[in-house]
């Protein structure tokens, strides 16, 4: 049984697409009925350009997000000064409502494996993490939110689930999470476990923001793709979500294989119905 909750403890800045440059003149020249934009951080990490011309036109109607891919907050590395330079200067420019990054690792030894490599869940990962996440929110001046990646190796180290981890990573340093639904989905289905549990071992108050996305079918596993539309079971698993989180900023990623930006509006428009429905059966139970 799951009750739908309400939050109260952030503004719903409502529903948002990722900003890819195969939009940007669409955008422009039509102004369409999307709450914000969520934009790779890398893309923007330039002095000057295109990416960014069209950038400062865009966020003159549009609330901006920041996501990056490159934090690599799990990697034995030391933290990249310079990387992270780079993003408090981009912060500054673009003044996100909030930045988030990965759970993950992307490399080590300085090289950069251009992947989200899941982390073994242990003691041991979330004291590094923790200690790691403090310095960057220290430096950044602000709460970041991490992400949940989808996966497709385990680790025989690890000791506790996926959920709990994530749980105690977020309590102890005090981040907020970014929880993708498509990811959880996904990871469920190559590693066997119960994706509603995952959900329901979330903490409410540590959810800022839902991705929804693509997944590619290869019969015996899945891959998290962002070229197709949203899944049936990954809509299911959001109304879920919603049930358990109450109204949650919700974005959708697309990054191949880009449809019509129409495509991508009534995709938006069945997430923004969702969660209509729910709020309205609530208060239909709360009357």
């Amino acid at each position: 049984m799951h009750t739908l909750t309400t939050q109260t403890h952030q503004q719903h800045l409502g529903f948002g697409l990722g900003l890819r440059p195969e939009y940007y003149q669409h955008i422009l020249e039509t102004n369409p009925p999307v709450d914000w934009f969520e934009v790779i951080s890398e893309n923007y990490m330039v002095a000057g350009g295109n990416p960014l011309y069209y950038l400062d036109q865009i966020r003159l109607d549009y609330p901006i997000v920041m996501h990056g891919v490159s934090l690599s907050i799990g990697s034995c590395d030391p933290l990249d000064m310079n990387y992270l330079k780079q993003l408090k200067q981009l912060k500054q420019r673009l003044e996100p409502r909030w930045l988030s990054d990965h759970l993950c690792w992307t490399g080590v030894d300085g090289m950069n494996l251009h992947d989200l490599m899941p982390l073994p869940y242990t003691q041991e990962t979330i004291r590094h993490v923790v200690e790691r996440i403090s310095q960057v929110q220290d430096y950044l001046g602000c709460q970041i939110l991490l992400e949940n990646v989808s996966s497709y190796v385990t680790y025989r180290e690890s000791d506790m689930q996926e959920w709990e981890f994530i749980t105690e990573i977020a309590q102890q340093s005090d981040c907020m999470l970014l929880l993708d639904i498509n990811n959880v989905f996904v990871s469920a289905f190559n590693h066997g476990f119960d994706s509603l549990a995952y959900i329901n071992g979330v903490p409410i108050n540590r959810v800022k923001q839902i991705h929804l996305a693509g997944y590619t079918d290869n019969n015996s596993y899945l891959i998290d793709t962002h070229d197709q539309p949203v899944s049936l079971p990954v809509w299911e698993l959001y109304e879920q979500a919603l049930k358990r989180f109450g109204s949650v900023p919700t974005m959708i990623e697309r990054d191949d294989n880009f449809p019509d930006f129409t495509d991508l509006l009534a995709e938006l428009e069945h997430a923004r119905s969702i969660d209509r429905n729910l709020n309205d059966r609530f208060r239909s139970y709360a009357a």
